[in-house]
C-alpha cells in the first residue's frame, strides 16, 4: 500500500490537517494524517527523570506493569507522541529511568506549550490499562531548583477508551471484594521423577546452578510471589511427586518437601525454595508422574470450607506427560466443586498435548460419564514465556500474568454456583496517586549543563 502527496501540498496546508483514506479494493484499512507545522531553531536538551507513587492497581494478582506517553500539543489542539518510557514491573511505586529528548520535540522550542503524560500498565497482548493522565509544559518542568515537581494522576474518561475503562472498574470493584472477603490458600506440587535428569548435572531442569535459577525454581518464584501477598499467613504447604525417599527408598506422590510429615508447611516462598533444593540432596529422582494424589490432598482441605471464606490454588509443575490420566481426570471433576483451582506449569521441552485435555476451556473435562462443574484448570507450558535474551526476570513476569489471568474467574464461578456474594468493596482511600520528575536542561551551544529539579 502506497500514498503519493507532494512536501509542496503540505507546506500549503500549513496549520490544516490532510487525511488520505487508506486501502485495497473492497477493504478499509483506516486514515493516514498529515500536520504541518514550522520547526523552531530551538537546540535545547532536556534531560528528565520520573517516578511515581501509590499508582492504581490494574493487575488482579500482582501490581500494575506501569510505564509513561509523553505527548506533544500540536498547533490544531491534537497531541502527538513523542516519547515512551521502559516498562517497570509490578510495582505501584516506580522509578523510571532518565532520558534525554530535544525540546523541539517535546513542545517545538514553545515553553509553555502544554505537555500530556499518560500513565498506562503494560498487557503482554498489547491491550494497555489507562491507569491516568498529567499534563504540564516544559517551562513548569525546568522551573524547580531544589525541590521536585508533583502532579496528580487523574483518571479521564473519554470515548476512546470507554470499552477499557469499564473492563478495569469491573475488574478493581471485584478484586476489592475478592479480597476483603476470600483467604487464598497456595500450595504447591514439585515434579521429582527421573525424567527431569540428574540434578547435578548441567543438562538437568533442576539442575542448581550458582548463578541462575532452574524453571523449576522460575515458575515456583513467579507465580507464588505474586499469590503470596494474598495469603495472610504466609505459610504453603509444598510437596514433591515421584521420588523414592529415604531411608527405605518408598515412593511417594505426595511428600513434603520439609520432610515434615505433621506440618507440610514452608514460610513464604524463600521458605518453598529452600526445602525444594533440599529435597533435590536427599531424594531419588524416579517415577511414574501422578497427579492425582496431590489433587486429591489439596481438594480434601478445600471441602473443609466451602463457604467462600477460603479458596485454595494448587501450583503444580512438572516436565511430563501424565501417567495417572484417567485418576487425575476423576480428580479434577471432583475438585471442580470445591473452592479450588489447579495451576499446571510445564517445563522443559516434552509435548504436553496431553496436558491440554484438562484445561477445560474448549471441552469441559469429564470422568466416567461426568463432567467437572466448572473449570478449575490453567495449564501453560513455561517455554513459551522465556524471553530470548535470557532475562529472567521479564520470562517470570510473563509467566506469571498469564498463568494467574484465569484465577479470578474461576474463584467468582464458584462462588455463583454456591450464591454466595461478595460484601460491599473497600472504602476509597484520600491519597491521589502522583508523579515526581526531575529535570536536567541543557542548551546544546553551551559547554556546561544547567541542573535543575523540577
Amino acid at each position: 500500500m502506497s500514498i503519493n502527496i507532494t512536501l509542496k501540498l503540505i507546506s500549503i496546508k500549513y496549520g490544516c490537517t490532510i487525511c488520505h483514506a487508506l486501502g485495497i479494493p473492497g477493504k478499509k484499512c483506516g486514515t493516514i494524517i498529515f500536520t504541518a507545522e514550522e520547526l523552531s531553531n530551538c537546540r535545547d536538551i532536556a534531560t528528565m527523570q520520573f517516578c511515581a507513587n501509590k499508582l492504581d492497581k490494574k493487575d488482579f494478582f500482582g501490581k500494575s506493569d506501569p510505564f509513561l506517553v509523553f505527548y506533544r500539543s500540536n498547533e490544531d489542539g491534537t497531541f502527538t507522541i513523542c516519547h515512551k518510557t521502559e516498562v517497570i514491573k509490578n510495582n505501584l511505586n516506580p522509578v523510571w529511568q532518565s532520558f534525554t529528548i530535544p525540546v523541539r520535540a517535546l513542545c517545538n522550542g514553545d515553553y509553555d506549550r502544554t505537555v500530556k503524560v499518560d500513565v498506562y500498565d503494560w498487557d503482554r497482548d498489547g491491550s494497555h490499562d489507562f491507569i491516568g493522565e498529567f499534563t504540564t509544559s516544559y517551562r513548569e518542568l525546568s522551573r524547580g531548583q531544589s525541590q521536585f515537581n508533583v502532579y496528580e494522576v487523574k483518571y479521564k474518561h473519554s470515548k476512546n477508551n470507554n470499552k477499557k475503562i469499564k473492563e478495569t472498574k469491573k475488574l478493581n470493584s471485584l478484586d476489592q471484594q475478592i479480597i476483603k472477603m476470600t483467604q487464598l490458600n497456595f500450595t504447591v506440587a514439585i515434579d521429582f521423577t527421573a525424567s527431569n535428569g540428574n540434578p547435578s548435572q548441567p543438562t538437568s531442569l533442576h539442575y542448581m546452578s550458582p548463578y541462575q535459577m532452574n524453571a523449576y525454581a522460575m515458575a515456583l518464584k513467579a507465580v507464588g510471589e505474586i499469590v503470596q501477598d494474598y495469603d495472610s499467613d504466609k505459610l504453603f504447604p509444598a510437596y514433591g511427586f515421584g521420588a523414592k525417599l529415604p531411608p527405605d527408598g518408598k515412593i511417594s506422590h505426595a511428600f513434603p518437601l520439609n520432610s515434615n510429615t505433621e506440618d507440610p508447611n514452608c514460610v513464604g516462598i524463600e521458605g518453598v525454595l529452600e526445602a525444594y533444593f533440599q529435597s533435590l540432596r536427599t531424594v531419588q529422582l524416579y517415577g511414574p508422574t501422578n497427579f492425582a494424589p496431590v489433587i486429591n490432598q489439596v481438594a480434601r482441605c478445600a471441602a473443609e470450607v466451602t463457604d467462600g471464606s477460603q479458596y485454595f490454588v494448587l501450583l503444580m509443575i512438572t516436565d511430563g506427560v501424565i501417567s495417572d490420566m484417567a485418576q487425575t481426570k476423576e480428580a479434577v471433576v471432583n475438585a471442580s466443586s470445591l473452592p479450588m483451582s489447579i495451576i499446571i506449569v510445564g517445563v522443559g521441552p516434552a509435548e504436553f498435548d496431553a496436558m491440554e485435555e484438562l484445561d477445560g476451556d474448549e471441552v469441559r473435562v469429564s470422568s466416567r460419564g461426568r463432567f467437572a462443574e466448572r473449570d478449575i484448570v490453567q495449564f501453560v507450558p513455561f517455554r513459551d514465556y522465556i524471553d530470548r535474551s535470557g532475562n529472567q526476570v521479564l520470562s517470570m513476569a510473563r509467566l506469571a500474568k498469564d498463568v494467574l489471568a484465569e484465577i479470578p474467574d474461576q474463584l467468582l464461578s464458584f462462588m455463583k454456583t454456591r450464591g454466595i456474594e461478595p460484601r460491599p468493596p473497600l472504602p476509597a482511600t484520600s491519597d491521589s496517586p502522583s508523579m515526581s520528575t526531575t529535570t536536567t536542561a541543557t542548551t546544546t551551544p553551551a559547554p556546561k549543563q544547567r541542573n535543575t529539579h523540577a
